[in-house]
């Protein structure tokens, strides 16, 4: 793993202004640095801030306190060479899933041939199992594959950085899986930097380098719990049981068993 740093989070706050003068402090003294070539997840109960700081990395969202740097840079606008991928695909309606692919190569179009963009986006779509249906709409698609879609949108340009935001969120558990297991050979492929937010502590663990556990109001940085599994990853309970409980109890707050939740 390289050591260099792609993402600095240094005491990042964020607060959003309230009626008579109060604020709802969201993110507090928030450090974080993910190397680069690093798949890191974020996880945290619902309101711990994940997304907000998700799109504060993207440039999509200010911050009022601390700095933001991807790249060495500091974060003000949307950084070039990035990829965003939503928890619904959002791609447009109107276009194929070839045109939807395409859009992804906005920031460096007018560089590249014909030849050179069809060439990235047929390398996309066979990347994510979608070159049979480059000419469907989106509503001839299923839930996962608009999901695939609009992560072969996000990877066309060969971005330095991909931000994820609960992607698999909306689709049932069985698709759920195949993604996972599809971004995780995706990823291995690419050189690319990945922030992943999840709610689901197996997802985060089956996908992640690093885990960083988010506390809730305001939301800090708990504890970054390191995966060390070889890849491919191994799903089976007995391998990933033990590193998603200790995640889990640390979303909870501690002394909360798997079973206990699921009971």
């Amino acid at each position: 793993m390289a050591s260099e740093a792609m993402i600095e989070i240094e005491g990042v706050g964020k607060a959003f202004h309230q009626r008579k003068g109060s604020a709802n402090v969201v993110l507090k003294d928030v450090d974080l640095t993910v190397r680069r070539g690093e798949f890191v997840s974020l996880v945290g109960q619902s309101g711990c801030g994940k997304t907000t700081l998700l799109r504060m990395i993207a440039g999509l969202a200010p911050y009022d306190l601390g700095t933001v740097k991807v790249a060495g840079n500091v974060v003000n606008r949307v950084p070039p060479r990035i990829g965003f991928v939503f928890q619904h695909a959002a791609l447009l309606p109107w276009k194929t899933v070839h045109q939807n692919v395409l859009l992804g190569l906005n920031e460096t179009r007018k560089s590249l041939s014909k030849q050179e963009k069809e060439a990235k986006v047929s390398h996309q779509l066979e990347m994510t199992g979608l070159a049979h249906a480059a000419d469907y709409l989106p509503r001839q698609l299923s839930g996962g594959m608009q999901q695939r879609a609009g992560l072969a949108r996000a990877l066309v340009s060969d971005p330095d950085v991909l931000l994820m935001d609960e992607p698999f969120g909306a689709v049932d558990a069985l698709t759920r899986i195949r993604l996972q297991e599809e971004l995780s050979a995706i990823v291995d492929r690419t050189e690319a930097t990945v922030v992943f937010v999840t709610h689901d502590v197996e997802e985060a663990v089956f996908l992640a380098d690093r885990v960083a556990v988010m506390t809730t109001g305001p939301g800090q940085i708990k504890e970054i719990v390191s995966v060390d599994l070889p890849r491919p990853r191994d799903r089976s309970p007995e391998v990933i049981a033990p590193i998603a409980d200790h995640v889990l109890e640390l979303v909870l707050g501690g002394g909360l068993r798997r079973q206990a939740v699921e009971a």
